[in-house]
């Protein structure tokens, strides 16, 4: 990404982001909600087109190629997706499409089978995905992008509507998919701590820039003030960065002071 800007109507969302992402590598962007985050990866997809800027992958202008051509390069799974009556195969199979002519193929067949394979999702293949729970759904979204073979995996949220353990079940699951295939990966993500844990790169977005990008090392107690408003701590554990809010915030002492009806606690 090259100078990127966007609006809706006349509020200016993206103010000039330039950003650089590379194979192998899983790169998050972090920021509160209403900062841009979506707005950026629907950029990068097309489905916005920016006021000025340009996206560019493996070298390709994406606003110059037909939607087929993006298709084998981008895959984009978004938080939300509407639920459709078709099995599990079917919706990660429809993942083939760019790849495929006139029928789908063997190979076809075999790449959707064991994408379902390796996100646990084998036993509900048949299953319609209006009968399947939201984190089920979540996985087929993200096993339809990744039988696309693409050169970039683009994730508005993976870990959305999943529990703790499918939360690091699907994450290293794209891990491993991004390592395999020498991939480059751009997700949104929410939880600061599952993105230090999977993610290689970091973008922290504030006010529609980029307030800091870099390896953990700009994971820091003094961005996270600058982009969230809170106070942390930002520890290394058993070579892991975790970031801890700490319990006390000044900003809220006011809010929580004032406890029900607007009468301060002691």
């Amino acid at each position: 990404m090259e100078d990127l800007h966007f609006s809706y109507e006349s509020k200016e969302v993206l103010k000039g982001v330039s950003l650089r992402a590379e194979k192998n590598e899983i790169v998050s962007i972090l920021g509160p909600n209403g900062v841009g985050k979506t707005t950026l990866l629907r950029c990068i997809c097309n489905m916005h087109r920016p006021d000025s800027g340009t996206v560019r992958v493996c070298g390709s202008d994406l606003s110059a190629i037909p939607s087929k051509e993006m298709a084998k390069l981008v895959g984009y799974v978004p938080q939300k997706a509407d639920v459709t009556r078709t099995t599990v195969f079917d919706s990660v199979l429809i993942g083939r499409r760019p790849h495929m002519g006139m029928a789908f193929s063997d190979r076809d067949l075999e790449i959707a089978w064991n994408v379902i394979e390796s996100l646990g999702l084998g036993d509900k293949s048949l299953d319609f995905v209006d009968e399947i729970s939201g984190g089920e759904f979540q996985k087929v979204q993200i096993a339809r992008a990744i039988a696309q073979e693409p050169e970039l995996l683009v994730l508005d949220e993976p870990s959305n509507n999943l529990d703790i353990a499918n939360q690091h079940i699907t994450m290293r699951m794209i891990e491993h998919v991004v390592r395999e295939h020498g991939l480059c990966t751009v997700m949104t993500m929410h939880d600061i701590n599952l993105a230090a844990y999977y993610s290689d790169k970091f973008v922290f977005v504030k006010d529609g820039m980029i307030a800091a990008f870099g390896g953990r090392e700009v994971i820091t107690p003094e961005i996270i003030r600058e982009v969230y408003g809170i106070e942390a701590d930002v520890i290394d554990h058993g070579g892991q960065t975790v970031v801890i809010p700490c319990r006390e915030q000044p900003q809220y002492d006011d809010i929580v002071g004032a406890g029900v009806g607007g009468h301060r606690r002691k």
